[in-house]
């Protein structure tokens, strides 16, 4: 659907005025809404992976988007009707008779915006949520990744009426229009940048927000570890999407008589995944968005180089197809840019620290992270780490974990985001916990 100020302005009220239907829709009618969109997307998966080669050349044989969007529905459709059972709480209240529960009701009406990094799991992913929860939403897909954006407005289409979802295209312009809109509640997924503009213009119709943003995710790594195993499973996740994660490794914090060993492993790593006939194999390594970004990242690693770190391996950059090489570096100034900004590409800074005090500090001044990452297997330093440092998750002993497992919670914290999503956590987050003290009646004798 194309977007123009007139269909949004249509499509909002329709939606307003459908709120209270949906809103008291029982978990058979929602269960049956999310199998649409399960078959929506089953039908679509060929269009899916086509979509992602063409926006950001993912490889083929990586893991679909899909893949992780049916996995939340047949989990929402399994716990739907226990998520939807008012809480029975026990009354403090001493009144003869009370009782009290705690109803889980729809936000409403919700935005969604979708980023271009995951285009199509960060949309799909919390419209199960929104759509679980009993809401309504405006969809608006994001414009840098079109061929993504286009299956995901027939898939849409296809699965619910524009009263209850209904998706637009476009840019800025239309992201401006429906930030005018008094949404009950908005759901962005992107960078704190725009982050913080979403959220100026909820806060003027006091709409309730979920923003899941990013930060510099810092790896710690102590002497008690595999320096090969932590080093593969860091570059596999820092280079997933082209290093386009706001989950991936931004840059390793390691004891510095230990660093030369791990940036041994950290490139033959590279090489082994990436590089197995002496070239870079591009069907097994995605590009970057767009020029614009590229450019972000050469000027993080001239910036670097000139400050005075040095490649460790990689450095090229292939402007005329996107790309930038799986690159380490060593010896980076904490001044550089890009130990200042997240990197949100597949460069790796790899720091060092005689006291682990050291590491934390800096870790600390750049803000709430994400997510960070401690391998260890001494639980004295990894309990340091963690009473000393705040993030939105943490995996121990291997990257991004934690945002898999449906039972935990994700999202970031101050900088890197508000709220949490996944499973029952996304469930809440889209509904507002409404209590309900009952207290007997008892009639007045004439």
């Amino acid at each position: 659907m194309q977007s123009s100020l007139a269909e949004l302005q249509r499509v909002f009220a329709i939606q307003k005025r459908h709120q209270a239907v949906v809103k008291a829709s029982n978990a058979d009618a929602r269960i049956n809404k999310l199998q649409r969109l399960k078959q929506a997307i089953l039908r679509n998966q060929e269009d899916i992976v086509e979509a992602l080669t063409t926006d950001l050349r993912r490889p083929r044989t990586s893991s679909p988007e899909f893949g992780a969007v049916i996995a939340e529905i047949d989990n929402a459709v399994i716990h739907l009707k226990k998520w939807m059972t008012p809480l029975e709480v026990n009354p403090s209240l001493p009144i003869l008779g009370a009782s009290a529960r705690i109803v889980r009701e729809p936000r409403g009406v919700c935005a969604l915006y979708g980023p271009w990094n995951f285009p199509i799991l960060l949309v799909l992913q919390p419209l199960v949520a929104i759509v679980a929860a009993g809401n309504c939403a405006i969809v608006k897909p994001n414009e840098l990744t079109p061929a993504s954006s286009q299956v995901i407005a027939r898939i849409i289409a296809e699965s619910f009426d524009e009263a209850e979802v209904a998706v637009f295209e476009g840019g800025v312009e239309l992201a401006e229009q429906m930030q005018e809109l008094p949404f009950d509640h908005v759901f962005f997924t992107g960078s704190p940048a725009v982050g913080r503009t979403i959220m100026a213009a909820a806060a003027r119709h006091l709409s309730s927000v979920t923003l899941e943003l990013g930060g510099k995710c810092p790896v710690i790594i102590d002497h008690t570890v595999d320096l090969k195993d932590a080093a593969e499973k860091i570059i596999r996740g820092r280079c997933t999407n082209a290093g386009q994660l706001c989950l991936a490794p931004d840059h390793v914090w390691v004891r510095k008589d230990l660093r030369d060993e791990l940036v041994q492993h950290l490139c033959e790593t590279v090489r082994t995944l990436f590089y197995p006939q002496g070239f870079l194999d591009k069907n097994a390594f995605g590009c970057i968005v767009n020029g614009r970004n590229l450019q972000r990242l050469q000027g993080y690693l001239q910036d670097a180089l000139q400050r005075g770190a040095s490649l460790a391996c990689g450095g090229e950059i292939e402007a005329a197809d996107l790309t930038v090489h799986p690159t380490v570096l060593i010896d980076v100034p904490a001044t550089a840019t890009i130990m200042q900004e997240e990197i949100f590409g597949p460069l790796l800074p790899v720091m060092t620290w005689d006291s682990i005090d050291e590491a934390i500090r800096v870790i600390n001044a750049h803000g709430k992270p994400l997510a960070l990452y401690v391998f260890s297997n001494d639980d004295a330093f990894v309990d340091n780490v963690l009473l000393h440092t705040s993030s939105g998750g943490v995996t121990h002993n291997d990257v991004i974990l934690h945002a898999v497992d449906p039972g935990l919670p994700f999202g970031g914290i101050n900088g890197s985001g508000i709220g949490r999503y996944h499973g029952i956590h996304g469930f809440n987050e889209l509904s507002h916990e409404r209590p309900v003290f009952s207290v007997p009646y008892v009639a007045k004798r004439g």
